[in-house]
C-alpha cells in the first residue's frame, strides 16, 4: 500500500466525528474550532517499540496505550480531550498490525470522544507519537504549581500494578493466572482518570499524573511548587493481586517506583476535603491520602513513623 492509501483506509473518517471539527485529517493542516469559554489543553508523547512497548505487545493494545498515555496528561490538567494528531513510523506495511492497532486507538477514542485531525506516517523503527488537544474552562486548569504548606496529597486507583505486569511480561516474576491477568491487563490498558481530572477543578490546588514513579513525579510538583512533603508509605494504595504476587515489602517499592501507573496525585488544603469528598465520591473514583506538604524543598518518606529508604527512585528518560 502507499502512505495515501493507508491515510484513506486507515484514518480517514475513522473514529469519533465532532462538529467542532471544521477540517480533519486529508489536508495540510486541520481546522478546529474551540469554545469561546475555555483555554486548548496540549500535550505530546512518543511511544517507541523497545522503550515504551516491547515488540510482541498486541497491536490493539499498542493502539489503546498509546493513546490512554496521552490523555492522562489531559486528566492531569482537568481538561476534557478533543482532538488529536498522530504521527507513525513502521518499518513495513502490515496491515494485519494496522488494523488490529486501529481497532485498539479508535476504542479508547471513541469512549473519550477525541478526534483524530491529521498526523503523518513515515518508515522506520516502529514509534507512535501522538498529539492531544483539550479543552478546560479559562483559569480552571489543574498545574504542578499551586501546592501550599499543609496541603493534603492523595493519590487515585492502586499504584505498582503496571510496573509488577510489565515485570511478568519480561520473564522477572511470576504470579497466579487471575493476578497475572489482571497485572498485565493495567499494563497494557492503563485507565486514564479523565472524570476525576476534571472533578478537582476548583478544588485540588496542583496535580500531576504518575508516569515515571510517585517518587520522581511528586518532585515536579515539588519543585514548581517551591514545597517539601512527607509521603507515608505505609498508606499507599496496593491492590490484592500486587501484595499477593510479591508481599507487602515489595509491593511498596513497586508502587513508589515501578511508573506507568498513569494514576492522578494531587494536592487539595484541608478546606476543600469535604468538597472533595463530595465530588470524587460522585465520579466515582478510589482516592488515598498518602501524605501532607511541608516546608523547605525536601521529600521525606516515612513508613510507621519511622524514615523510610527506597531501594529505587523511579524511571529517568535519559
Amino acid at each position: 500500500m502507499k502512505e495515501f492509501q493507508i491515510i484513506e483506509q486507515y484514518f480517514a473518517g475513522q473514529g469519533p466525528m465532532r462538529k467542532d471539527v471544521v477540517l480533519g485529517v486529508g489536508d495540510d493542516c486541520a481546522l478546529v474550532q474551540p469554545a469561546d469559554d475555555k483555554v486548548i489543553a496540549i500535550s505530546c508523547d512518543t511511544f517507541a517499540e523497545g522503550t515504551h512497548f516491547l515488540s510482541d505487545m498486541p497491536a490493539a493494545d499498542v493502539g489503546f496505550k498509546s493513546l490512554a498515555v496521552n490523555l492522562s496528561d489531559l486528566a492531569s490538567m482537568g481538561a476534557e480531550p478533543a482532538w488529536m494528531t498522530l504521527a507513525l513510523t513502521l518499518p513495513e506495511i502490515d496491515e494485519s498490525w494496522l488494523k488490529q492497532y486501529c481497532e485498539g486507538l479508535y476504542e479508547i477514542a471513541e469512549y473519550y470522544n477525541i478526534s483524530l485531525v491529521g498526523g503523518d506516517t513515515t518508515r522506520g523503527a516502529r514509534s507512535i507519537t501522538i498529539t492531544v488537544n483539550g479543552q478546560v474552562p479559562e483559569s480552571m486548569a489543574l498545574t504542578r504549581g499551586g501546592a501550599g504548606v499543609g496541603d493534603w496529597v492523595y493519590v487515585t486507583g492502586t499504584l505498582g500494578d503496571s510496573a509488577l505486569g510489565l515485570d511478568i511480561l519480561l520473564g522477572n516474576r511470576d504470579a497466579e493466572s487471575e493476578n497475572k491477568e489482571y497485572l498485565i491487563g493495567r499494563h497494557y490498558r492503563p485507565t486514564p482518570r479523565m472524570l476525576a481530572g476534571q472533578s478537582l477543578r476548583g478544588i485540588a490546588s496542583s496535580a500531576i499524573d504518575l508516569s515515571d514513579g510517585l517518587i520522581s513525579d511528586i518532585q515536579h510538583v515539588l519543585k514548581s511548587s517551591e514545597v517539601g512533603a512527607i509521603i507515608n508509605v505505609d498508606q499507599l494504595p496496593l491492590s490484592k493481586a500486587l501484595i499477593s504476587s510479591v508481599g507487602q515489602e515489595q509491593a511498596i517499592e513497586y508502587a513508589l517506583a515501578g511508573g506507568e501507573d498513569y494514576e492522578l496525585l494531587f494536592t487539595v488544603p484541608d478546606a476543600k476535603v469535604g468538597a472533595l469528598t463530595a465530588s470524587l465520591n460522585y465520579a466515582g473514583v478510589n482516592y488515598t491520602r498518602v501524605g501532607q506538604i511541608t516546608a523547605g524543598r525536601d521529600l521525606e518518606l516515612s513508613f510507621d513513623g519511622r524514615t523510610y529508604v527506597p531501594q529505587q527512585n523511579g524511571f529517568k528518560h535519559f
